[in-house]
């Protein structure tokens, strides 16, 4: 089973947590000896990866088999932490071009809070 979302905007370097391994231009893992064919792939810890495919629109698609909830053990489901993280940097790098300092706090429930710190 694969699973699709998307995301567009910053740098994926910059986008990915510094715990996530991201390749270019390489191959995600599948079940079996399936793979996916990703512009960028995000190489997990389990048996299988997610590949990144840049779309028309400029977002990147993410793919990925969903067999058994091996992606879903390290990035949550529907891709909820990784896309949660991108979000983070997301925000963290517009604030920043706007003067502001960024604080990351780490929430007791796994979510994010990110304090925004400026001169007015």
């Amino acid at each position: 089973m694969h699973k699709q979302a998307q995301v567009a905007g910053v740098t994926l370097s910059r986008g990915l947590d510094q715990r996530l391994t991201l390749l270019q231009n390489t191959e995600a893992r599948g079940y079996y000896e399936n793979k996916t064919k990703g512009d960028y792939v995000v190489q997990l810890k389990g048996p299988y990866d997610i590949a990144l495919n840049k779309q028309a629109d400029g977002t990147f698609g993410l793919t990925a088999d969903l067999w058994q909830g091996h992606v879903e053990k390290e990035v949550g489901k529907g891709y909820g932490k990784l896309l949660q993280l991108y979000g983070v940097h997301k925000a963290a790098i517009e604030a920043r071009k706007k003067g502001l300092s960024v604080l990351r706090r780490h929430q007791q429930n796994g979510s994010i809070k990110l304090v925004l710190i400026g001169v007015s």
